[in-house]
């Protein structure tokens, strides 16, 4: 069910993200942004929609990151916000990464799919790039999980 994204999804897409961005649970992101990174993304669609999406962000030779995770409200509860993450755990294995990380409101979900929670000052400085353009920065009140890859 889960497959890269392609160009046609970018608007399904930014609308899905945004909506949770705006509720202030997750950084926007814009049309470019999207465009710009839309090989990191993976999606689900179910009857023409896209329900989920997620990023893989390859941050170092040993560090990736999960971003922009989203589902679709309605489509709560139903395995999809797994399903998509542990996809993008297995591209992150053919990378071979040796972990990945994300920044998160939600630790519980992350930790029933093999996240650990670590002190933010763990990750590199690398890793906060993205977290310049965040209101939030630099009092950020997400917490910091990270997943060790099995080969």
């Amino acid at each position: 069910m889960v497959r890269k994204a392609k160009i046609q999804d970018v608007d399904q897409m930014v609308a899905l993200i945004n909506y949770y961005a705006q509720k202030g649970e997750m950084l926007p992101r814009s049309r470019s942004h999207i465009y710009n990174s839309i090989r990191d993304f993976n999606v689900i669609e179910e009857d023409g929609k896209i329900v989920a999406c997620g990023a893989l962000h390859v941050v170092w030779d040993n560090l990736g990151e999960i971003r922009a995770l989203a589902i679709d409200p309605q489509q709560s509860g139903k395995g999809f916000g797994k399903e998509i993450v542990e996809f993008m755990i297995q591209d992150a294995r053919e990378l071979e990464l040796p972990q990945v990380f994300v920044l998160t409101y939600l630790p519980k979900f992350f930790e029933k799919i093999g996240f650990k929670q670590i002190e933010k000052n763990e990750l590199p400085q690398k890793a906060w790039r993205d977290c310049l353009n965040c209101p939030k920065f630099p009092n950020c009140d997400e917490v910091a999980m990270v997943r060790v890859i099995q080969p």
